[in-house]
């Protein structure tokens, strides 16, 4: 059966024929040809995106909105830039382009969104076995009515299956492979490529042990790039429990894995090179290999390891929902005072942040409840909004009306994907705000601004 075996054929393709691919790139290394071929790619690629801009939006040309957006962002971030002289625009158009390319791939072609999909599938599937687990520990009653014991165990699951994939070399592999990608296009150092492309499978706090060695030796800019990826992405066990609120695997990872591209390209707009890096001519760097002795110890230390996740996401629910609902009430009382009902925190996001997330791309009717759960992201946590959002999504799959009062109860979705069928159109429906509180755009601007108005003193020691 071809169709079983497809994943393990695209897998085996890329490990076959990589090498092979990096040899048939070798004569584009002379300096005149490599010239010449960025000349016409560059060429290409305008004339491309001013074809695709014609002809995509001729129909729709509300889709302009969300590209005036992503140009208003870059010149918010190149006004707050460290230094606007030394911005490596290589970088930052390619962070822009391969993130654009790659959402075209899996949102707007079939092949790309069935593997996404299939992928995600295959995730939500190996995420089921924690039930194994659970239920033996808990019973079936407390994981299929109580949060707690429902999604927190995925935690422990993800992280014990995440460390026996990193004892066997098998996330450094990958990690490498992404890594060596974005190095040859964007041109960035070795180390901080290996430590965005690793915060996509791993932690922000784990991702740079795997350049450990090289940290005292890095620059200010490479620093900053590294920091950026952690706000950026989402780690496999934070993965497995937002999964676990019933938001769609796919978006998650497609959201995650578009986030390391774009990550590199802000952050060295922010604060560009200025140092002469000691890893710029360097072929790579070598990941290391986990301390344990062999896969059980790994298990066993990745699943313990994970329990401190696990009681920190869960405090972090029960103290921000109790922080938001005791802010809540006080404004309440406080717009009583001067007639106005019904004020909350919700309320004054969906006003402040209404404008950022129509040059989002989200349609003006959802923005409230969109700059809703971008203010709880912003302002608490980004657990609460997860769960904000998948509560939406459960009004709009169990047929609660979508408006009810006046107020609308669930996001919309586009016309043209529902000949796709009900989860492409959720896909499609929700992937701005997937995308929007996976990036962390709000930590990358304020760690930014904090490194433009108090510069970090560079020293190694």
């Amino acid at each position: 059966d071809f169709q079983r075996a497809l994943a393990l054929f695209v897998l085996t393709c890329l490990v076959f024929f990589g090498e092979k691919l990096t040899a048939c790139l070798k004569p584009f290394k002379s300096s005149c040809l490599k010239l010449w071929m960025k000349w016409v790619f560059a060429g290409v690629s305008l004339v491309g995106l001013i074809l695709w801009l014609a002809l995509d939006t001729a129909q729709r040309p509300e889709q302009l909105i969300s590209f005036a957006g992503i140009c208003m962002f870059v010149l918010i971030l190149f006004a707050c830039s460290k230094h606007h002289s030394a911005v490596s625009w290589r970088t930052v158009l390619w962070g822009l382009g391969l993130q654009f390319v790659f959402g075209i791939l899996v949102i707007r072609t079939d092949p790309g969104f069935n593997a996404f999909q299939w992928l995600g599938d295959q995730i939500q599937i190996f995420l089921n076995y924690t039930v194994a687990g659970s239920s033996f520990v808990y019973g079936d009653t407390l994981i299929k009515n109580v949060f707690a014991f429902q999604s927190l165990p995925i935690i422990l699951f993800f992280g014990c299956m995440m460390s026996i994939l990193y004892y066997l070399g098998l996330v450094q592999w990958i990690v490498q492979k992404i890594a060596w990608f974005l190095q040859v296009t964007m041109g960035t150092t070795p180390t901080e490529t290996l430590a965005v492309a690793g915060n996509i499978f791993v932690g922000m706090t784990e991702a740079p042990l795997l350049i450990r060695p090289y940290l005292a030796d890095m620059t200010l800019s490479e620093i900053h790039a590294v920091m950026t990826g952690g706000f950026a992405t989402i780690s496999g066990t934070v993965l497995g429990s937002f999964i676990s609120f019933g938001i769609d695997a796919s978006s998650l990872i497609s959201a995650s894995v578009m986030a390391a591209p774009s990550a590199l390209a802000l952050s060295k707009l922010v604060y560009p090179e200025v140092e002469e890096s000691k890893f710029k001519n360097e072929e790579g760097v070598k990941l290391p290999r986990g301390k344990e002795k062999n896969i059980l110890e790994a298990a066993s230390s990745g699943a313990t390891d994970a329990i401190g996740l696990a009681a920190n996401v869960a405090a972090n629910l029960i103290a921000f929902l109790a922080v938001l609902a005791f802010i809540n009430a006080a404004l309440s009382w406080l717009g009583e005072l001067v007639d106005i009902q019904g004020l909350t925190f919700q309320v004054i996001c969906s006003y402040i942040l209404r404008p950022m997330v129509f040059m989002m791309g989200v349609e003006w009717a959802d923005c409230p409840i969109v700059a809703e759960m971008v203010g709880i992201k912003f302002f608490t946590n980004e657990f609460v909004a997860y769960q904000q959002l998948s509560q939406y999504k459960n009004k709009r799959l169990s047929g609660v009306e979508e408006w009810i009062g006046g107020e609308k109860q669930w996001i919309s979705v586009s016309d043209d994907s529902e000949e796709a069928g009900p989860m492409h159109t959720i896909f499609e429906g929700l992937r701005p705000l997937y995308s929007f509180l996976s990036l962390n755009c709000y930590k990358l601007i304020s760690f930014s601004l904090f490194l433009c108005l108090f510069p970090l003193n560079h020293s190694h020691s």
